[in-house]
């Protein structure tokens, strides 16, 4: 394990302040002895990047530096192919609407006429450390889009998307059935595999 990298019985904050993000993580990650922090009201730096991997590492610098602790944070977004790859890493506020609803009817309404439904959820996370290493994990999901929405379990576009190889949306689901095949959970399985193998020295990228 690199001189950066977080051993067990470490603390490591989440630059989040979703609470039910941090139950979350702690759960994918409960096994590799690590206590997880929220950010306990610090404010983060605005999203200003234009990839995933910008915002994401945005925040979690902010936080290592701000706590000097390691600290996780994720960008994620959905990428329609008919659309260009919109709404991406402006998926939390396309259309500039208010809630989920409102995201969801503008989608639709982009994607009127439209026979191509392909689409992707991407999720990147980054690991930071004061030092100013970086981790860098990255999950994707592939489906297509419905032209209404289905289900009330999830939140964000989970009631339009069903994933390859299903014939539900993600907001049919039970939370654990989509943990286990969403993008976030890839890039937390990828992060929690990395560092029980002992994180090779290659999976670490310097900030700057």
């Amino acid at each position: 394990m690199s001189d950066g990298a977080a051993g067990a019985g470490m603390m490591v904050v989440v630059a989040t302040g979703n609470s039910g993000k941090v139950r979350e993580i702690e759960e994918a990650l409960g096994d590799l002895g690590w206590t997880l922090r929220g950010l306990d009201g610090l404010p983060l730096p605005e999203e200003t990047g234009s990839t995933y991997e910008e915002n994401a590492a945005l925040k979690a610098c902010a936080a290592a530096h701000m706590l000097n602790l390691p600290a996780l944070a994720d960008d994620s977004g959905i990428e329609v192919e008919a659309l260009g790859g919109e709404p991406g890493v402006y998926s939390a506020r396309y259309g500039n609407a208010e809630n989920d609803t409102e995201r969801n009817v503008f989608l639709l309404e982009r994607l009127r006429g439209q026979k191509n439904r392909r689409a992707k959820f991407v999720s990147v996370i980054i690991l930071a450390y004061p030092d100013g290493h970086l981790e860098t994990y990255r999950g994707e999901l592939p489906g297509t889009l419905l032209e209404g929405p289905r289900g009330e379990n999830g939140f964000g576009y989970d009631p339009l998307f069903v994933p390859d190889g299903d014939t539900r949306t993600l907001a049919e689901m039970t939370v654990a059935e989509k943990r286990a095949i969403s993008h976030r959970g890839q890039a937390l399985a990828a992060l929690r595999a990395a560092h029980r193998a002992g994180l090779p020295e290659r999976e670490v990228s310097q900030l700057g």
